[in-house]
Formats: C-alpha cells, sequence, structure tokens
C-alpha cells in the first residue's frame, strides 16, 4: 500500500465520530464509557494498562458497536506492543490494540441493513485501525463482521494442519514458519505472510528508505521461491470480508474447521496473556475473555 494512501486510512480511522449519531440517541441504555486494555507506549507486556472509563465511540452510518465476548491475543498484537509500525503509530498512542472479536450487535450505525441489534456475530477489523478490540466495546464496520453459528462459543485455536496445501496464509512470519509453511506447498501454490517486514524497515530506516527496502526484499523472495519451489509468494495485510468469514462460518457449522481453545485470560489479565505468549507458555492461540 502506498505510504500515502496508509496514512490517510490511519487518520481517517482516527477522526472522531459524531456525537449525533441516530444509533446512539436511540440506545441511551449502552454505557459511553467502558474498560479497555490501552498501550500508552512501546515494550514488554508491562506496558498493557487496564484502563476504566474509555470513550465508547459513536457510530458512522456503516458501522456496528458489539459488546465483545471473546478477543484473539495474536502474534501481530505482540509485535505492535513491542513497537512494530512505531513509525505510524507512535504519533498516535494511546492506542487500544486487538485485531479480532466475538460479541454481540448493541447498536448499528444508520446504514447498516445486514445485522442487527441482539445478534451473536464475530469478525475482523483493518490493520490501520487505531481503536482496536480489547475491549468491552468494540467498533467495527459491517463488511467486517458476519453472524456467528449458534453451535460456537465466543471463544477461537489455529487448526493442525499435515500433509501438501495448495495455499499457506502464515500468521506468525518467524523464519522457521516461513521454512515450514514454503515446505508445505504443492507447486504452483501460493504462500501469504501477514508479517511482512515493510513496517519493521520502516521503523529502522525510516518510511523514505523502510518502504523501498522493503519492496526490494519481497520482490527478491518472489524471484527465489518461484524458481525453487515453483510457488508465489507474498505478503499480505490482513482484511476482514463479508465473504470470508460467510466461508469461515459455513466450514464450522459444518463441521469442517474445528478451533481448540487452548487457553482464555480475562481481560484485565492482558499482560499475563502477553507474557504467556511472549516466553511460549501457551503453545496454541490465546483468547481474552470479556465479562
Amino acid at each position: 500500500m502506498p505510504t500515502w494512501k496508509l496514512f490517510r486510512a490511519v487518520r481517517s480511522t482516527a477522526r472522531a465520530n459524531p456525537s449525533s449519531s441516530p444509533a446512539r440517541r436511540c440506545l441511551r441504555s449502552i454505557s459511553t464509557t467502558c474498560r479497555a486494555v490501552v498501550l500508552t507506549r512501546f515494550g514488554g507486556p508491562e506496558v498493557l494498562e487496564l484502563r476504566h472509563g474509555v470513550g465508547v465511540p459513536d457510530l458512522r452510518p456503516r458501522e456496528v458497536l458489539v459488546r465483545a465476548r471473546a478477543v484473539s491475543v495474536n502474534p501481530l498484537d505482540l509485535r505492535m506492543r513491542s513497537g512494530y509500525g512505531r513509525s505510524i503509530f507512535e504519533p498516535l498512542l494511546p492506542l487500544i490494540i486487538g485485531r479480532d472479536v466475538s460479541g454481540e450487535v448493541v447498536a448499528v450505525g444508520a446504514s447498516v441493513q445486514s445485522l442487527a441489534v441482539g445478534q451473536e456475530v464475530f469478525g475482523a477489523l483493518h490493520p490501520t485501525a487505531v481503536r482496536g478490540t480489547y475491549a468491552e466495546y468494540a467498533v467495527l464496520s459491517e463488511d467486517e463482521l458476519v453472524k456467528k453459528p449458534a453451535s460456537l462459543t465466543h471463544a477461537d485455536i489455529e487448526l493442525a494442519i499435515k500433509g501438501h496445501f495448495d495455499a499457506v496464509l502464515d500468521t506468525i512470519g518467524k523464519p522457521e514458519t516461513e521454512r515450514i509453511g514454503i515446505n508445505l506447498l504443492k507447486r504452483g501454490g501460493y504462500y501469504m505472510t501477514l508479517q511482512g517486514e515493510a513496517g519493521s524497515l520502516a521503523d529502522r530506516y525510516g518510511l523514505a528508505f523502510g518502504l523501498p527496502t522493503a519492496t526490494a526484499i519481497l520482490l527478491k523472495k518472489q524471484i527465489q521461491y518461484r524458481y525453487s519451489h515453483g510457488i508465489e509468494y507474498s505478503w499480505t495485510f490482513m482484511r476482514a470480508d463479508s465473504e470470508g468469514l460467510e466461508e469461515i462460518s459455513r466450514l464450522l457449522e459444518a463441521g469442517k474447521l474445528t478451533i481448540p481453545v487452548e487457553k482464555t485470560f480475562p481481560l484485565a489479565n492482558a499482560r499475563e496473556a502477553h507474557e504467556a505468549k511472549e516466553k511460549k507458555l501457551v503453545p496454541g492461540k490465546v483468547v481474552l475473555e470479556v465479562d
């Protein structure tokens, strides 16, 4: 994504919402504040701070307010807490991190048509979203959410995989996971990682030099793997869309996708959850449950 578009997306997300939202006026019973885990500076798990009285934004026309029940502790969250994307996000501190959520719709914007108050949903934010999901209330756009299958609880771990595959999505981005992922693919397959080096190189060298360097590294790897393994290689941002989420929902309901839970923590114990992931005390996915 070009630098100017990335900054435009961040600035757009960061803008305050109008206080005269129809959804807010119609749902006065919803608290205007909530508990949230806030990142005030970059560093270890100790920088995560549980705050009370954090403002709940009013909704834009296509936005949905979700009462969170569970959010994942993802590798991206740990990297952002440690300073990944510092060149973009540091001016916007303090931040609420977190990118996915499962919960209940408590308010909808004036233009929302596919979701209604009271429905249970799950979804994920765009990577440039400033207000994340480590909070009692999360704000997502309509196309970032789908209805949750009734057969599942709100809490979600990665599926164990074996064999040879047409595509691999690497959410961790370590050299070891890249090696494993590349070797799982058939010739003609696709490897994608959500942990590309654009953000870290921009942090290290600045946007002017970091992004071109990242582009050169990506091009080199694309050529390398195309000739050595016959596969396509790419970095990508995680982006939720309703079509993809609906497909996940169908697979879950059909029993073709199993998501065993490894470990859950209350929202107030976000530091302990990050420590557990960082020290590899919990090998699987970690979830924050919101009471």
